[in-house]
């Protein structure tokens, strides 16, 4: 197939470049999603889209898809303007937007077949490339299965082949990895990469920086704007020498890691492992992170910049180290140091067995982070733990409560942010808070305080007459978030609340946990950045609805080390993890066929 086109019906374009972006503005009423915004996407390459919530990169990749005309401005894609070629544009391009967007109620072939009527194809007439894009994708076995039954990750492979349906010359992918676990983003990571050596243009939004630092290109937006352009290891160069590491700090990383972003001399810092991590701003000198060393008696060391380094630091830095929120709380005081607990925990629906004799307990005032690969019964686990499901089998205790007999003096002890955006539609913002609030029995001045501590500490001012809906998807978190706290809970179940958010929302949502828990707050957590499992004490991992592992982050870590992976990381830890389940359940398979 040829990808290199070589007019726009009025010039001649560069062969290799596939789409050209020229001034382009974009505004929705006051609001302007782009200012400007010029760029070259070239084919046979990947190019990363990166910025904040709100930045832009959506809107950017529905103009080049043909749904959005700009304001001012042009775009060419394939050759054709996006505007008046539109029906050609719609040929040209795929895109697989940030919301599944297929039909749940019907199957996986049923969706392809119907994508391919959609852009013009006789489904009859094409079997070789249904056969193809299954074998390409691994939906082969999975056909006739319903969209709306299959995992995550599967939903966003769906996605991809119907998006490559018509063997588009441009790829537009809005963050396809959100809320897939490591195990289904190497499949897309293996899949793309494959597209881009048959010299397709790829253009990748996404959340996570370590896939943007894969690109061999990087667009960096920020309120509109364009700020970079370029390799990302061109970006990670500019700050070299200002990138630390305090080790030794194992069991105090989330004080020391409150102290150091408190430093006017830091701009970044996360947990990393048995240490912590910071970064310095411009110009700053190593002196406060060096008496802030000695002081915890750490040793600080520097260490290699990494992407996400250089771009908290283009974008002014992280938040700091202190929660407003986590500041107004009292201690929690418990009669019991076991906040939750489980045993034999089991949920079947039907032939089906989502969590199968799940067993643990959790520590009042600690961080555990429930992983695994998508379908793995983590959320099931959560809504019994919550008592929105009741268990098939098993039992389940939430601050000596029993979920069996006191549903309701449980739920009033624990707050919940749900993995889907899980408020009211035709409520707005303020509505939501106030319901929030009266749900969880808060009255008067009681109710008006907590409402207004909400709406400042998550910045929710300008949006409290707009329907949850039309919100950046970084502020239906904190609105998700806020709701969930709103009754100072001593327990906090929290199912991927970073999901899709920029690094620095997520960052911000971390400094209100560190500072939570330090109030002996207990917290429950999904998620599929692994780097957030460094922020638990300790980490359940789940897969085939069944615990596998349980124990500290560095404790997984090195039952995960090998030749390959000396130095592994949680996702390598995550990966061999799932392998080595699946190894052993192949092992007793094949002993049980021997017996």
């Amino acid at each position: 197939m040829s990808t290199h086109p070589t007019t726009d019906g009025g010039g001649t374009q560069d062969q290799d470049v596939a789409v050209v972006v020229e001034s382009v503005v974009k505004h929705f009423g006051e609001v302007e999603a782009l200012r400007g915004f010029s760029a070259d996407i070239r084919y046979g390459r990947l190019t990363g889209l990166v910025g904040p919530d709100g930045a832009g990169k959506t809107t950017l990749m529905r103009i080049m898809t043909g749904l959005l005309v700009p304001n001012g401005g042009r775009v060419t894609l394939a050759g054709f303007d996006v505007v008046e070629d539109n029906d050609a544009i719609h040929i040209a391009s795929g895109y697989m937007p940030q919301r599944f967007g297929l039909y749940e109620d019907l199957s996986v072939m049923e969706n392809m077949r119907l994508y391919a009527q959609l852009r013009g194809m006789d489904a009859d007439q094409n079997t070789d490339i249904f056969r193809s894009l299954l074998d390409f994708t691994r939906l082969g076995p999975f056909t006739t299965r319903l969209a709306g039954k299959l995992s995550g990750g599967m939903k966003q492979k769906l996605g991809l082949a119907c998006a490559l349906m018509a063997k588009p010359r441009v790829l537009l992918l809005d963050e396809p990895s959100v809320g897939v676990d490591p195990v289904s983003r190497q499949d897309l990571w293996r899949m793309v990469q494959a597209l881009t050596d048959d010299g397709m243009a790829v253009v990748w939004s996404t959340a996570y920086l370590d896939e943007a630092e894969r690109c061999e290109s990087v667009l960096l937006l920020n309120e509109g704007k364009l700020e970079f352009d370029g390799p990302p290891q061109e970006l990670t160069d500019r700050i070299k020498q200002r990138s630390f590491r305090l080790t030794g700090v194992s069991d105090e990383r989330r004080a020391v890691l409150s102290q150091a972003l408190d430093l006017g001399t830091v701009g970044d810092g996360v947990i990393q492992g048995d240490a912590v991590r910071v970064v310095l701003r411009a110009d700053a000198g190593r002196a406060e992170i060096g008496a802030l060393a000695d002081e915890v008696g750490a040793i600080l060391e520097p260490v290699q910049p990494r992407f996400e380094d250089a771009f908290i630091d283009l974008l002014g830095g992280g938040p700091g180290g202190t929660s407003a929120l986590a500041e107004r709380m009292h201690a929690v005081e418990l009669d019991s140091d076991i906040a939750v607990s489980c045993r034999d925990l089991t949920k079947c629906f039907g032939d089906f067995t989502a969590t199968d004799k799940v067993s643990f307990e959790v520590q009042k005032g600690e961080i555990f982070g429930l992983l695994g690969p998508n379908g793995a019964g983590k959320s099931t686990t959560f809504k019994m733990l919550c008592g929105l499901l009741k268990p098939t089998e098993g039992e389940a205790h939430v601050v000596g409560h029993d979920l069996r007999r006191a549903t309701g003096a449980a739920k009033s002890q624990l707050g919940y942010m749900a993995q889907k955006f899980s408020l009211y539609g035709l409520l707005s913002v303020r509505q939501n808070l106030e319901f929030s609030a009266g749900v969880y029995g808060l009255e008067g001045a009681s109710k008006s305080q907590r409402i207004d501590e909400m709406i400042e500490t998550f910045e929710l001012q300008q949006y409290l007459s707009t329907s949850p809906d039309s919100l950046p998807l970084g502020y239906k978190q904190r609105l998700a978030l806020a709701c969930a706290l709103m009754h100072r809970p001593p327990v906090l179940f929290l199912d991927e609340p970073t999901s899709g958010v920029d690094p620095i929302t997520r960052r911000e949502f971390w400094t209100h946990i560190n500072g939570l828990v330090r109030k002996g707050v207990t917290v429950m957590v999904t998620t599929h950045f692994m780097d957030e499992a460094e922020y638990c004490d300790r980490v359940a991992m789940m897969y085939r609805a069944r615990l596998i592992a349980l124990d500290t982050p560095d404790a997984l870590k090195r039952v995960s080390r090998s030749d390959a992976h000396p130095d592994p990381t949680m996702e390598d830890a995550f990966i061999h993890l799932v392998e080595s389940a699946d190894l052993d359940d192949e092992a007793r398979a094949n002993a049980k066929v021997a017996a």
